[in-house]
């Protein structure tokens, strides 16, 4: 887990590009999942341009601070792979 917001910014940033899963809060026990590309990063949020098929909105943006208080949870597929990768 990261520890500071800059921290999680920069690892954001390597990342930019590349597909992801991501689980969000969505309030009253509700957890949203949803799966796309990260776009851009800026010096508060970034932005997740989402799988057209599965949702009804193109983009979604969340702070960094989201992150952090783990609200919003990211994982990036080719880290998945690395990992089954690397177990067998």
């Amino acid at each position: 887990m990261a520890k500071t917001l800059i921290e999680i910014k920069q690892g954001l940033e390597g990342h930019v590009g590349k597909r992801l899963k991501l689980r969000a809060n969505g309030g009253r026990r509700k957890t949203i999942e949803r799966s796309g590309v990260l776009a851009e990063t800026y010096p508060s949020v970034f932005i997740v341009e989402l799988d057209q098929e599965e949702n009804a909105f193109e983009r979604v943006s969340y702070s960094y601070a989201d992150v952090l208080t783990e609200t919003v949870e990211l994982s990036f597929s080719e880290e998945r792979v690395i990992a089954r990768a690397l177990e067998q």
